[in-house]
């Protein structure tokens, strides 16, 4: 699936050809944007019982119109080390450890992974300086969630956490995606320091996928409602060609 997300994006941004010459400075461009950024989120509902606080890594490739449209697709990476839920009591000793081959205490980490793919449409809401092209943005989006809990053990030397059993413990979860974001844009007249900051909100409609939950003896199909909110830092890569600089007459 990650590599079907890779070759989309690429293929988006091959059609997205607006490379005729323009003066950023002077006036609303057509121009796409390939764009990285940095975000950091609490969690809300049902992801608030599960998992703390996270980061996430994001790549976005958007199309922003002479209009001040912005249409776009982006996919993110999010990730945590805080996991709120107790998993191993019915394989762990009376003092909380679980035992492995050998006898001894098994080293057992726990971590959040995730991510998100979604299409947005949003507007820019221009400023006059430093140009019509930077200014307040909002989007709206819709997508994909996944998310999970890694369970590692050192050594893989835990039969009862062997590669199988893990996943009646590890929570696979994912469904529909809503997101809403507002932030500020700034196209700089030399593009060179292009950047976004703003704040944003997901909404998950996500339902547990695996078949049984072993630590709860039971099937969990209970439709969830996960939700982060956090604020991101994006660099951002304009695509148009500048006009030239040198005018030649004959």
């Amino acid at each position: 699936m990650k590599k079907q997300y890779l070759i989309f994006i690429f293929l988006f941004s091959l059609t997205v050809n607006v490379f005729s010459q323009v003066s950023i400075k002077d006036s609303s461009i057509t121009t796409s944007m390939i764009s990285v950024s940095y975000g950091y989120y609490m969690p809300a509902g049902d992801m608030v019982k599960r998992f703390g606080n996270s980061s996430s890594i994001q790549m976005n490739i958007d199309l922003k119109t002479r209009y001040n449209w912005m249409l776009g697709i982006n996919g993110s990476y999010f990730f945590g080390k805080n996991i709120k839920e107790s998993l191993f009591d019915s394989i762990a000793s009376p003092g909380g450890y679980i035992i492995d081959r050998l006898g001894g205490f098994a080293d057992v980490r726990l971590f959040e992974r995730g991510f998100t793919v979604s299409a947005t449409i949003g507007r820019v809401f221009p400023f006059k300086n430093p140009n019509p092209n930077s200014g307040i943005v909002f989007n709206l989006g819709l997508g994909f969630m996944q998310h999970k809990i890694r369970i590692e053990t050192i050594g893989n030397n835990v039969p009862q956490l062997s590669k199988e059993y893990k996943k009646g413990y590890d929570r696979l979860t994912n469904g529909f995606l809503l997101t809403e974001s507002l932030g500020y844009m700034y196209l700089s007249n030399n593009r060179i320091s292009n950047l976004y900051i703003g704040i944003e909100c997901m909404q998950g409609f996500t339902k547990n996928r695996r078949s049984y939950n072993y630590d709860e003896m039971r099937k969990d199909d209970k439709k969830r409602l996960d939700i982060l909110f956090g604020a991101r830092l994006a660099w951002i890569l304009p695509l148009y060609k500048k006009p030239p600089k040198e005018f030649y007459t004959y």
